[in-house]
């Protein structure tokens, strides 16, 4: 997130593509209804009549997966009219000549059709975005989801360089994270290929300097395999033991089925987890891990604030902290692997990341810091890029639009795209677990057109038959115009009806980020048979 959730307000213009704040990220959604009440100008690119689609000045219903077509028709329309910020191009970026050449023929009118936007639309909302002083970019897994994810986000970091809303407050490229410390994950080397800091494996420099600290001798040089490629070598026998901690790929990969193939070939399985999940549930060895309120550290936050976390309660049960248990794990396998508290955890991972040097928790008792923060007289980083850019000149990226893995067809007429609810979070792992949750969300549902029901004589709150190429379940009906006509939409919260069923595992080239947003399906009614 290039900017701070405190801007928000200040917006002029938000351009929400790709996220669904009031539901996904409603603390951040509380901000942007202060930007609404402020004036602020909404522009909302979503397949579905989000909150903030009902209430945005120009909603581009668009068809899941064409992101790059609408923003690339924006940037033609930008340029064409000589909307674009020629001193922040000339001065600060690179690489502009050939997204130019790319887009000049990429005008509203000729993708219209396939993106599902009238061409007026696409143009006012160019124009707004273009001329606006403040203009914040806000996305999230609408975007990222797809098997051109990557490709998606640097189309939108092209059109806010493009337009010179990148280095200033209340504007900036923003995704909202959807967990307390997925940004926090991130920072600490979750990538096989980094080191915590965003530092990579590959680089020498790099690897003596944490062998040094780790007492180690020749880390990997190597990038180590990403999810999916795991779960494959698996089920091809090469994978021999995962260690899956905090996440629940049971209820939250794709084609779970592959999944389940993959967990049942290695020859050990462990999960460190809070509750009994059903990866848990197939695991050989299960290690009970403390929640949140029972152990001390940090959690990073989406504006890259790093906050500190205090135990309220002793764990319960024979539970421990994740970070006691991996040093003890370590130290049985043969590495010494000690610190008296999770302070001298961070303080020797600010003494090897750069982005984390000034921080210190005498520095975030009271109030977090962002980062970067480079050393202890350093403020923090409100937002990003004020100046130059981190690479030094911004990079922009000449990017055709590539069509999803799978698209309907007679046989699966729908696409499908799955996501959150307002009352659960992915798996479910905590909120299934809380009756007052419960009591305003347990069951599964999907999401479709009336005109589509209607075909089908499908009833709304009606049981249907929801399948695609990799299996089926059953929904209720959710009949409306939320969603557009040959458009279906479903939360994967549900272990009984797991939505991951259907989910294609087709994958992003470089984050290796499933395609949840685009998957053919079909609807059916369900047939009652007769009584004898």
């Amino acid at each position: 997130m290039t900017n701070s959730i405190g801007e928000i307000q200040n917006c002029d213009t938000l351009f929400i593509i790709g996220s669904n704040p009031t539901e996904a990220h409603p603390v951040i959604a509380l901000e942007m209804k202060k930007a609404l009440k402020k004036g602020a100008t909404f522009i909302v690119a979503d397949p579905r009549k989000i909150w903030f689609a009902e209430r945005a000045d120009i909603h581009m219903q668009l068809n899941p997966g064409t992101d790059i077509l609408l923003v690339s028709a924006m940037m033609n329309v930008i340029v064409s009219e000589g909307l674009e910020d020629k001193k922040f191009v000339k001065e600060r970026t690179e690489g502009y000549e050939e997204v130019k050449e790319l887009i000049k023929d990429i005008t509203p009118e000729s993708v219209a059709e396939r993106v599902g936007v009238d061409a007026e639309d696409i143009r006012k909302a160019a124009r707004i975005y273009a001329t606006t002083k403040k203009a914040g970019i806000f996305y999230t897994l609408g975007i990222t989801e797809h098997i051109c994810g990557t490709d998606n986000v640097r189309t939108l970091a092209n059109l806010a360089m493009l337009t010179g809303h990148m280095g200033v407050e209340s504007a900036g490229v923003n995704p909202l994270r959807g967990q307390n410390n997925v940004q926090g994950a991130c920072d600490m080397g979750s990538d096989p290929g980094k080191f915590p800091g965003y530092q990579y494996v590959t680089e020498a420099a790099n690897r003596k300097k944490f062998e040094k600290v780790w007492g180690v001798k020749k880390l990997p040089a190597e990038p180590g395999h990403m999810l999916p490629h795991a779960f494959d070598l698996a089920c091809e026998g090469e994978m021999k033991a995962f260690y899956i901690m905090g996440q629940d790929p049971m209820m939250s990969e794709p084609d779970i089925d592959h999944i389940k193939e993959a967990l049942d070939k290695a020859e050990l399985v462990v999960v460190q987890d809070i509750f009994m999940t059903e990866t848990a549930k197939l695991a050989d060895v299960v290690l009970p891990g403390a929640t949140f309120a029972e152990k001390d550290g940090t959690f990073t936050n989406s504006e890259r604030r790093v906050q500190r976390v205090r135990k309220a309660i002793e764990p319960i049960g024979n539970t421990r902290p994740d970070w006691l248990i991996i040093c003890e794990l370590a130290s049985r396998m043969g590495y010494n692997m000690e610190y008296p508290s999770p302070k001298e955890i961070w303080d020797e991972i600010a003494s090897l990341a750069p982005n984390f040097a000034g921080i210190n928790y005498g520095r975030i008792e009271k109030v977090g810091l962002q980062w970067p923060c480079t050393d202890t007289e350093h403020p923090g980083t409100k937002f990003l890029h004020q100046g130059k850019f981190t690479r030094g000149l911004g990079k922009f990226h000449a990017l055709p639009h590539r069509e999803p893995a799978e698209l309907p067809d007679a046989k699966y007429p729908f696409t499908l795209s799955t996501g959150r609810t307002l009352y659960h979070y992915n798996a479910a792992t905590m909120t299934r677990r809380s009756e007052g949750i419960v009591q305003k969300s347990d069951d599964m549902f999907v999401e479709m057109h009336k005109a589509d029901a209607e075909e089908l004589g499908i009833s709304d709150g009606e049981i249907v038959k929801v399948s695609s190429r990799r299996g089926s379940l059953k929904a209720r009906a959710d009949v409306s115009d939320k969603v557009r006509e040959k458009g279906i939409w479903m939360p994967f919260h549900f272990v009984e009806a797991c939505a991951n069923k259907l989910t294609i595992a087709a994958y992003d080239n470089i984050t290796m980020t499933a395609e949840y947003k685009v998957c053919s399906a079909k609807v059916e009614k369900i047939k009652v048979k007769a009584k004898k």
